[in-house]
């Protein structure tokens, strides 16, 4: 319609210039009237058209109108959607300088990073679902050159690989990434099919092949391995054995053979054994971690077997080197107090021996003494080494010590009673080893005196253990100081009736503990009457003797020379309990050889 409109405007135009061309060619007068009528007369003819036309330019104004608006309402809305885009993309560049993103890293390779979300998946779980299938992709047994591609989308483009969808990529990660959303799809294919291809090469089929070929060669180079370090050991184990012998000579410490022929012979193969133990297992600790190291799924394991074995002597080596400045603390410790010890000892031997005398300290306080010092002196180096102990500050080592200490405590406090009485007898010297004493219904030779126990063998040589505890709270006889100092009295009592004069009797005791061998002479022996009873009289020999360890054999010989005395003299000893006669009972004494 617009086209009809131009074609009758410039028809008129062009009627009207040839109009007014003729018009200026012919008189005056003439051209008024003939244009007035041919005006008249266009007038009449064209009035259809003109209308018409005028009609056409009202549509055409109506058209240009809603064009306009329609622009203008097009026009507003790109600008909207351009200032929408121009705050999204300074809001990501003011993010960008505060969000790191979660990187993608296969295998130590950072792919891409992804910044956004993707409806509720955060970023790192878009990374790690995409890592998964990009593993499970790249490890399949077979799989085609142009596996990895885009599909496009209205919501999203995916990078694909088959069917599964490594990771869909949107309009607001390509925002993040200023760039449009199917170019950044395609950077992301290039650099995950890049990654699966490599991983095919590393887990593919021809990989595992030549893994099961390599696993069969370790394999049988292990068991080679083993078979010969036990063909070499059997074989040359009895022959190095014997050559051994015949160098190495046995081994004593003072009388004791250590290691004669016959142990020296056992410890030479226990050792060779031991090293072919230790040789295995190191051809082990190489052959198992070749074998996990061939496949690629494995290989981790090579490095924690060799962590097992490593990481510990690793961790020992590290703890002994940092361990050597407290190590020559103690040493420097230890030597010390063993070189004062020594000379602690060697004044407890001059003054034991008598060669070193101090005033008021007996020899034989001398050893005891020592033992208390190097108790003492052993005590005192513990505290000193206790803090300079491996991981002594640790909760665990200090509980561990109290508990011990607890324990100790509970279950020595008859140990302690005994050591503390022990120290007391020590210093107080009521006995000593090689001394005659009596306790309770024990009596025999001191023979050895501990800080625990006291052990004396009796007269019959039976050896009884007496705790100190028990030596402390009983009372104790010692006859072979009484004997050194005084002269142990030898007494016994015999009863005679009263028909014999106490004179007499008097006179056969002293005569009986006179040829008593082992009674002194001076101070005289001496009887006493201890009891006049019903029917006898009670006589008591009293005599002196420093006999203390033959106290049983003085005290035979006495009772033998009573008899021999009594019975030569006629005298019977023999208590009468009878009131009436005799009826010719003969009297009690042995007849005469």
């Amino acid at each position: 319609m617009r086209n009809a409109f131009m074609k009758m405007l410039w028809l008129c135009m062009v009627w009207l210039t040839a109009t007014l061309g003729w018009a200026q060619e012919a008189p005056a007068e003439t051209d008024i009237a003939e244009t007035v009528s041919a005006l008249d007369s266009l007038k009449a003819v064209n009035d259809s058209i003109v209308e018409e036309l005028r009609n056409q330019v009202q549509e055409l104004k109506l058209q240009s109108i809603m064009m306009q608006e329609q622009l203008e309402r097009t026009g507003m809305s790109a600008r909207e959607d351009s200032l929408r885009q121009a705050e999204r993309i300074a809001r990501v560049d003011s993010l960008r300088s505060v969000t790191q993103g979660a990187p993608l890293v296969v295998e130590g390779d950072t792919l891409l990073v992804i910044y956004a979300r993707k409806g509720g998946m955060l970023p790192e779980a878009r990374v790690q679902a995409a890592k998964s299938r990009i593993m499970e992709t790249g490890k399949k047994l077979t799989m085609f050159a142009d596996s990895v591609y885009v599909f496009d989308s209205e919501e999203s483009t995916d990078v694909m690989a088959g069917e599964t969808v490594i990771l869909s990529v949107t309009d607001l990660d390509a925002l993040w990434n200023n760039t449009d959303r199917l170019q950044l799809a395609e950077l992301y294919r290039d650099a995950i099919g890049t990654k699966v291809a490599a991983l095919h090469e590393k887990y593919g089929l021809q990989q595992k092949l030549q893994g099961f070929g390599w696993v069969a060669l370790i394999l049988v180079g292990q068991v080679l391995v083993i078979w010969g370090i036990v063909w070499l050991f059997r074989r040359w184990k009895f022959s190095v054995t014997r050559k051994l012998l015949r160098t190495i000579k046995s081994v004593s410490i003072k009388n004791y053979p250590l290691l004669d022929t016959h142990r020296l012979g056992v410890f030479i193969i226990v050792a060779f054994n031991f090293l072919r133990l230790i040789i295995l297992l190191l051809s082990l600790l190489v052959s198992v971690p070749l074998l996990f190291s061939v496949f690629p799924e494995t290989k981790t394991f090579t490095y924690t077997i060799l962590g097992y074995v490593w990481g510990p002597l690793k961790d020992i080596f590290g703890s002994i080197v940092a361990y050597l400045p407290n190590l020559f603390k103690i040493v420097v410790i230890v030597v010390c107090f063993h070189y004062l010890l020594r000379l602690v000892r060697y004044f407890a031997n001059e003054i034991a021996a008598g060669r070193l005398r101090i005033n008021g300290f007996y020899t034989d306080w001398a050893l005891p003494t020592y033992t208390i010092l190097r108790v003492l002196f052993y005590s005192f180096m513990l505290v000193m080494i206790w803090p300079l102990l491996p991981n002594s500050d640790s909760e665990i080592f200090q509980g561990v010590s109290v508990f011990i200490a607890a324990i100790i405590s509970l279950g020595s406090t008859s140990v302690v009673g005994n050591i503390m009485a022990g120290l007391v007898m020590t210093y107080m010297r009521p006995f000593r080893v090689g001394d005659i004493i009596r306790f309770g219904e024990t009596e025999g030779e001191v023979i050895e005196k501990s800080m625990l126990v006291t052990r004396v063998r009796t007269r019959k040589n039976e050896i009884v253990t007496i705790p100190n505890s028990n030596m402390m709270s009983s009372d104790t006889s010692n006859y072979t100081f009484a004997a050194q100092r005084f002269g142990i009295i030898v007494h016994t009592k015999i009863t005679i009736g009263y028909d014999e004069p106490w004179s007499k009797i008097e006179a056969l005791l002293l005569e009986a503990a006179d040829k008593t061998e082992g009674i002194k002479k001076h101070p005289k022996p001496f009887v006493r009457i201890t009891a006049l009873d019903d029917f006898y009289v009670e006589y008591e020999i009293n005599g002196s003797t420093e006999r203390a360890k033959t106290l049983s054999a003085v005290y035979s010989a006495l009772h033998q020379n009573i008899l021999d005395t009594m019975h030569g003299a006629g005298v019977e000893i023999m208590s009468p309990h009878i009131e009436a006669q005799r009826n010719d009972l003969p009297v009690q004494i042995p007849p005469k050889e």
